[in-house]
């Protein structure tokens, strides 16, 4: 080794971390989910009834909207006989009028099930 080799070489430079910050404190309603103990049980609970709530709201809405068309036909026997476009009602109202139904309850299921998980997760973070 010469002199030039170590005037050449760069320094060794010692990177050290600055002070962690400190975790957060957990809130006490998160912990009790993450424990799972008999609140945080509750409070599932609570989420999965409104999801289900929701759920067979829009299923019985659904339901009743289609279901009712047979009815509906067999109440008036000369609505079954009426043809738009060379395609009688009863077909089109249940093979083509039904798939926007089907689109917009889900659509509308989906924004009340976000609804539901937001509120929750407001509850849990608040406390």
């Amino acid at each position: 080794m010469d002199d030039t080799d170590a005037t050449t070489r760069p320094q060794r430079v010692r990177v050290v971390l600055g002070e962690m910050p400190q975790a957060r404190p957990t809130p006490p309603v998160r912990a009790e989910l993450d424990q799972q103990t008999g609140v945080g049980e509750v409070l599932v609970r609570g989420l999965v009834r409104a999801q289900l709530g929701l759920a067979v709201r829009m299923a019985a809405l659904v339901a009743l909207s289609v279901g009712s068309l047979p009815l509906l036909f067999a109440l008036f026997p000369g609505l079954a006989e009426v043809t738009v476009f060379g395609i009688r009602l009863p077909w089109l109202l249940l093979g083509v009028a039904a798939y926007p139904l089907f689109v917009v309850a889900g659509w509308i299921y989906t924004r009340g099930a976000e609804r539901n998980e937001r509120d929750f997760v407001e509850l849990v973070e608040r406390s």
